[in-house]
């Protein structure tokens, strides 16, 4: 069974026969995947998820989990991998904090960051032995004139990540030190909104990241999924084989469109952003934008993928 990008086609898993899913499930030796809406909701983990990416671990396959999430350090998700019952250790994650510390070290950077952003970033920041400001509040200050700012004159880098302080003097700040074009301009993801209980939608980095492009008038290298940064990062570290690689997410314009951009077979999960709905749309569309975001596959949600994993490691053992 071959299913290429070509065919632009995805395939319910479970539509697939037996020996097809098996066949499936043997075609890769890497499982890369988002963690939340695929793995968990925040703290509650979804159903079998656990089990199938230590089952994954278990047959031989090499697991990494890649989050654009910028609020946590690898330490953080390692015990929040553990408390869900995830097998994992800090060389398994891939996220966008620690990225923006590689790449400004993978620069020789010695100067300050000015961040917007939250404690996920600076702690990975220390950890590399990069100095910061600029966390947390940063309000308006009553009867002083917005133009009265002195920059530091140390700072030569901004990142821009989550930030649920996000102001107007921090745009302020963040735009004039990148009225420099010699300050690096680093931003770590693009998602824009992520929608929530009540149909109520939170702003995304992605938003927080475009508001700095457009006051900059720069573009700022991206970290996260859907840009290769990530991808070349767990290459360097790690001896994987794009043809061999999974990519599991929820987000079609991050996690799939990462995969087809890197070569990876892509599967979605439908717990998560992405609708089924929103892939059959893509599938007849004229526009090669959108169908790009089409993956090879799709499930109802990670945890059926168990009772497939489960006969495979019977026949092997």
């Amino acid at each position: 069974m071959t299913i290429t990008r070509v065919i632009m086609s995805a395939i319910n898993v479970k539509a697939l026969s037996r020996q097809d899913v098996r066949s499936f499930l043997n075609s890769f030796d890497t499982v890369l995947t988002d963690c939340d809406g695929v793995l968990w909701m925040h703290m509650t983990p979804l159903p079998h998820s656990a089990d199938v990416m230590n089952l994954f671990r278990k047959l031989g396959k090499q697991i990494f989990y890649v989050t654009n999430n910028s609020t946590k350090t690898r330490d953080d998700l390692v015990e929040k991998c553990r408390t869900l019952k995830f097998e994992a250790t800090k060389n398994d994650i891939l996220c966008t904090s620690h990225l923006s510390a590689c790449y400004l070290q993978s620069l020789g950077f010695t100067k300050k960051v000015y961040v917007i952003g939250s404690e996920g970033i600076t702690k990975e920041l220390e950890q590399a032995g990069i100095s910061y400001c600029g966390i947390g509040p940063d309000l308006i200050k009553q009867n002083v004139p917005y133009a009265v700012f002195e920059k530091d004159p140390e700072v030569a880098a901004v990142i821009v990540g989550f930030d649920e302080h996000f102001s107007y003097p921090k745009m302020i700040k963040a735009a004039t030190y990148l009225n420099d074009p010699n300050v690096h301009f680093i931003g770590t993801n693009t998602d824009e909104r992520f929608p929530v209980s009540n149909d109520v939608v939170i702003p995304g980095t992605g938003s927080l990241v475009r508001c700095i492009e457009s006051c900059s008038e720069r573009k700022a290298v991206i970290m996260g999924k859907p840009d290769k940064y990530m991808a070349k990062m767990l290459m360097e570290r790690s001896d994987i084989n794009p043809e061999r690689t999974l990519m599991i997410g929820d987000r079609c314009n991050t996690d799939i469109l990462f995969g087809a951009n890197c070569g990876f077979t892509t599967l979605l999960v439908l717990t998560g952003v992405t609708a089924l709905s929103d892939v059959e749309k893509w599938k007849q569309s004229e526009q090669q934008e959108e169908r790009e975001l089409v993956p090879n596959y799709y499930i109802d949600a990670l945890g059926d993928l168990l009772p497939y994993l489960k006969e495979l490691e019977t026949e092997i053992s």
